[in-house]
């Protein structure tokens, strides 16, 4: 699971893997002195190689999440996995649409 945020301070670098994490770090690493800049990552493609490898790759500092496949719904299972992962962009997109509060709102 890489990070959401790179927080940097100077020559300070920490990465917070999540809005709860990011506040967290602000209010006990980072001091008033000097400007703290905050990146937000959209995804992997964002990441420099070396920032993936410390943030992703590093066996002592990354973060692995189980996942587990329903067996009563594999199939279903299988096309979501499809729909999201695969190369159809409109699947992506149906997906969002059908199940975002917001959608109806959306500038595209």
């Amino acid at each position: 699971m890489p990070p959401l945020y790179r927080i940097t301070q100077g020559a300070k670098t920490l990465y917070a893997r999540d809005d709860a994490h990011r506040v967290e770090l602000m209010e006990t690493e980072f001091n008033g002195r000097g400007k703290v800049e905050i990146g937000r990552f959209k995804g992997l493609g964002e990441m420099m190689p070396a920032q993936l490898k410390e943030t992703t790759m590093d066996p002592s500092k990354r973060t692995l999440l189980k996942v587990a496949i329903d067996e009563v719904d594999f199939e279903g299972t299988r096309e979501a996995v499809d729909n999201l992962m695969g190369t159809k962009a409109d699947a992506r997109f149906r997906f969002i649409q059908e199940r975002a509060v917001f959608a109806d709102n959306l500038d595209i």
